[in-house]
């Protein structure tokens, strides 16, 4: 029997979850448009540990959100989760963000494109069929007017997360629909964190980066 922490940090949301066998028995998340993660990360490893009745020591792994998505969340959610396995001498299993997000659709045609907002008309995106296999990899692309045309051209395409909001002005194919509102979650992450912990499919606490894709800027401070 596993009991697995899941830690969601690449976008806004600040989520949490707590699976037993794949299955999740506890989540919170601040799925609002503002990071909290410094703030709640910490308080929601806690509440679900609390509510499901375990201690630290109990747990089996945890895994975290690898990316891409946000440098600073996804720095915030990877130095809590080695944290964590150090002190409690666990395995860290890296679960892909846009896999996962992929994972809160369920289709019965065509593909799903998860993508993540990034600089100007930027997005980090990838492609999967119905069956949740990745047929195209992770990219950082600008997006265009002729942006997953061979996609769009065979078939329905879903659109998923925070990059939709700018490509649906951009993308006016009528196979293409988008999937508002929507963003990683630690609720999807159960599963596939499970199947990589029952397959020894772990990472080493010591060396493990996050997968940002591309290397961050950073911007001056106004004065």
């Amino acid at each position: 029997m596993s009991y697995i922490l899941n830690i969601e940090t690449a976008t806004t949301n600040c989520s949490v979850s707590l699976s037993k066998e794949g299955e999740i028995l506890v989540l919170k998340e601040d799925y609002n448009s503002n990071y909290s993660h410094a703030e709640s990360l910490h308080l929601f490893m806690d509440a679900v540990l609390k509510e499901a009745n375990l201690k630290p020591e109990d747990l089996n792994a945890i895994a975290v959100s690898r990316g891409p998505g946000s440098y600073t969340g996804l720095r915030i959610g990877v130095s809590s989760a080695k944290g964590l396995c150090f002190s409690l001498d666990k395995p860290l299993i890296a679960v892909d963000t846009l896999e996962s997000l992929s994972h809160q659709l369920n289709i019965e045609e065509g593909c799903i494109v998860p993508m993540l907002d990034a600089r100007r008309m930027e997005v980090y995106a990838a492609v999967y069929d119905k069956d949740h296999q990745q047929i195209r990899p992770i990219e950082a692309e600008i997006v265009d007017a002729n942006s997953f045309k061979t996609f769009l051209e065979a078939g329905k395409v879903y659109f998923i997360g925070n990059g939709v909001e700018k490509t649906k002005q951009i993308i006016t194919h009528p196979n293409a629909l988008f999937i508002e509102n929507k963003l990683p979650s630690a609720n999807e992450m159960g599963k596939l964190a499970t199947i990589k912990y029952k397959k020894s499919d772990i990472e080493n606490v010591a060396y493990f980066e996050p997968f940002y894709l591309k290397d961050f800027i950073g911007t001056k401070a106004k004065s």
